[in-house]
């Protein structure tokens, strides 16, 4: 009230007031020290720990070093501002960090540290002071309790759960320190049972754990359930278990569930799983929930749906010289003898387009499911082959099968052994494998198929994030993610066989390694148990060359195969005609001379010379029987048609003087390497060292237009045989 100009106050309306006692500061002075780092931490979020000091901007938490707080010794929790030479405790810092006065708002400050650390407020019992920290006494009596032990069946911590009229409420109890806090770290639920289990159920809450652990099942739970700070937790428990994390059915428990798998999968768990809740199940719906309604929660464990976070990794076996030695068990049978095609192997069948590579393959799969030979290619019985095609649509398709010749006794076998697919649309990632894998379960009345069938890669191939079939890690992400799916969901022991397209081979490449014209054939040829392909040596002819290479037997001759009257034999390839000999000789220049110049570059870039078309006619003329300058300018022009040469303008890469005026640029061809000299002169000769360069091209001639288009990947060189060249059409 006033009277006049003097303002009176009366303190018989004031608040009731709280005084802290010196024991109730040291207290919560004590609490800050023995988590300093979790406070400064929490108080500045933008300081940073370097060495015993933890350094901020500034008493707001600014980015900076300004102000500085000790961590270890006789001074640890004391901080000082240089910038103003302010400093003082942790409560200080408390305090201004938020705007207040240790002085004027020191209840408030108390009650927000207490409330920070756990503690239970100083109880007034009608003026004496209980200094025995009373749990909670404003929530009444706690409803539920539980402990934590740890290995050896010591106590560790206490929870405890408070109803109180705004809600549900837990608190816990530090036993050791013997304070109203969780340990540092936080233990899991349970921990003894955890030490002898494979696979354990995370949950949410020990209410949840209690009730699978009363049901048989080994079951945890990480302190505070859904709020539980991961970082605080110790889950060291679980590293190789099998960890299944069942979450309420809730927005905050899948949270909780996503952090703490990803906290498993960190610490070492073998797996790591998330089920998924039943959709009819109400909103927060728990394992609790579960046990109560009579749920059946093992098979829920076993059949749920899941979101796998970490798959267990196989075993990997492991055998000793002297087992290998004594084992004179049989080999396993082959599926197609001799070793083309072994039990769990992967066949890649390749063949550039129009080889005829589709009606080969159909005409051998029919007779692998009938039992019959081809050529060479010997079933040990009828086989179950399930042909997934997405090439031929169903009309074509049996227009195509009408026209395979088998005898009437294996064609009754081969009418319900071998099932095959219309031309599908469709890509085999996850939806289409969910399309694929019941359709070949289903095919044959309850009984595996021995042979699964993809024709071809290309037109379903899922290589994930990382590319397309030509990219080796792609490749190998479709046979290891999505082909072996297939094999393990339908028939572990089954063969695969795999139709591919391979580059149009020349015949350099045939004579050096024909195989290496598969698409993505790194990840193949380290993954496949045996290749085959069928490769046609002259257009003008229909014999074609079908070449094997296994990984598992000997070596395979490779054979001449024709298709007459529509079955396909082997043939026996004799000499050209007396008529064709004088163009087979021209054929054999042709070819030497144009090995010649490629042979010039490559060796020619060894020594560390490079050259233009003009360049290379001009020092090369009358020299290897390349002829004159317009004859070596004709073959190059004729061989970078057929993109057997290409060019590279980025000269100072490679430490070349400038291409000047030339059209295209430097010569180069496939795998070329540059000696450069550079470095420092040798100690003895005096003469620079050599550093190899592998030259990729810039630019190719374009076979329509003979202009110069930059080159879209610099690591494909595509060969066409067809050439421009009005001599090699002769």
């Amino acid at each position: 009230m006033t009277a006049g100009n003097i303002v009176w106050l009366d303190y018989n309306n004031a608040p009731e007031q709280r005084l802290e006692t010196a024991a109730d500061t040291q207290a919560l002075r004590d609490g800050l020290l023995d988590r300093l780092e979790s406070v400064l931490l929490y108080l500045f979020p933008s300081g940073r720990i370097r060495g015993n000091k933890f350094y901020v901007g500034d008493i707001d938490g600014a980015p900076g070093k300004s102000l500085v707080v000790e961590l270890d010794g006789p001074r640890r929790g004391l901080w000082k501002d240089f910038a103003d030479d302010d400093g003082g405790d942790l409560i200080a810092a408390w305090a201004k960090s938020r705007g207040l006065s240790t002085q004027q708002d020191f209840p408030r400050i108390a009650d927000e540290i207490r409330q920070w650390l756990g503690f239970a407020p100083p109880v007034d019992h009608g003026g004496r002071r209980d200094m025995r920290s009373i749990p909670m006494d404003e929530l009444g009596p706690y409803t539920a309790k539980w402990d934590y032990v740890g290995l050896d069946g010591e106590l560790i911590a206490c929870v405890y759960r408070y109803d109180p009229p705004t809600g549900k409420e837990f608190r816990p109890w530090d036993v050791r320190a013997r304070m109203w806090r969780a340990p540092d770290p936080r233990p899991l639920y349970s921990l003894p049972a955890l030490m002898t289990a494979r696979t354990v159920i995370l949950v949410e809450g020990e209410k949840c754990a209690d009730a699978l652990i009363g049901a048989g099942i080994v079951a945890t739970t990480a302190m505070n359930g859904a709020k539980a700070p991961v970082d605080k937790t110790d889950w060291s428990a679980l590293k190789n278990k099998d960890v299944l994390i069942w979450p309420d059915r809730d927005a905050p428990g899948w949270d909780y569930a996503e952090s703490a798998a990803r906290a498993c999968a960190a610490v070492g768990c073998r797996s790591v799983a998330i089920l998924v809740p039943p959709a009819d199940k109400p909103l927060k719906w728990d394992a609790a929930d579960a046990v109560l309604e009579g749920f059946n929660s093992a098979a829920f464990i076993a059949q749920a749906e899941r979101r796998v976070i970490k798959a267990a990794a196989p075993m990997v076996p492991t055998f000793t010289l002297g087992a290998l030695l004594d084992d004179d068990s049989p080999l396993p049978e082959d599926l197609i003898e001799p070793r083309v095609l072994t039990p769990g192997g992967l066949l890649v069948f390749g063949g550039a387009p129009k080889v005829g590579k589709s009606d080969f393959l159909l005409a051998w799969l029919t007779h692998m499911a009938a039992g019959a030979a081809f050529l060479g290619m010997r079933p040990p019985r009828p086989l179950r082959v399930f042909y997934l095609q997405a090439e031929v649509q169903y009309h074509y398709l049996r227009e195509r099968v009408k026209g395979i010749r088998l005898s009437p006794q294996h064609l009754s076998l081969a009418r319900t052994n071998f099932m095959a697919t219309p031309q599908l649309r469709l890509i085999l990632d996850d939806d289409g494998l969910a399309q694929v894998i019941p359709a070949m379960v289903a095919a044959f009345n309850g009984l595996s198929p021995d042979i699964l069938v993809i024709d071809p890669i290309r037109n379903v191939f899922d290589g994930g994030d990382a590319g397309g079939e030509n990219d080796n890690g792609a490749m190998l992400y479709f046979l290891s993610q999505r082909v072996e799916r297939i094999r393990q969901a339908v028939n572990p022991e089954a063969g695969v066989i795999l139709a591919h397209h391979t580059k149009k081979l020349g015949k350099r490449q045939f004579e050096e390694d024909p195989f290496q014209a598969l698409a993505g054939a790194g990840s193949l040829r380290g993954y496949y148990s045996s290749g085959m392909l069928l490769f046609r040596p002259d257009e003008a002819q229909s014999t074609r060359h079908l070449i094997y290479e296994l990984r598992n037997g000997p070596a395979i001759e490779t054979k001449f195969v024709d298709k007459m009257d529509g079955q396909w034999h082997e043939v026996d390839v004799n000499d050209r005609l007396v008529s064709k000999e004088y163009g087979e000789r021209l054929d054999a220049e042709r070819s030497r001379k144009r090995d010649a110049i490629l042979q010039i570059l490559f060796e020619e870039a060894a020594l560390g010379r490079c050259y233009t078309a003009n360049q290379l006619a001009e020092s090369f003329e009358g020299k290897a029987g390349l002829g004159g300058e317009r004859t070596i300018r004709e073959r190059i022009s004729a061989l970078s048609t057929q993109g057997y040469i290409k060019f590279f303008r980025n000269s100072t890469d490679y430490g070349l003087p400038s291409i000047g005026r030339s059209k295209f640029g430097y010569l180069c061809v496939e795998g070329m390497v540059l000696n450069t000299h550079t470095g420092e002169p040798e100690p003895d000769t005096g003469e620079l060292p050599l550093r190899p360069l592998g030259v990729l091209p810039t630019h190719y001639k374009c076979p329509q237009s003979g202009a110069a288009m930059p080159v879209e990947n610099p690591d494909v060189w595509v060969y066409q045989e067809i050439s421009n060249d009005p001599q090699e059409q002769e």
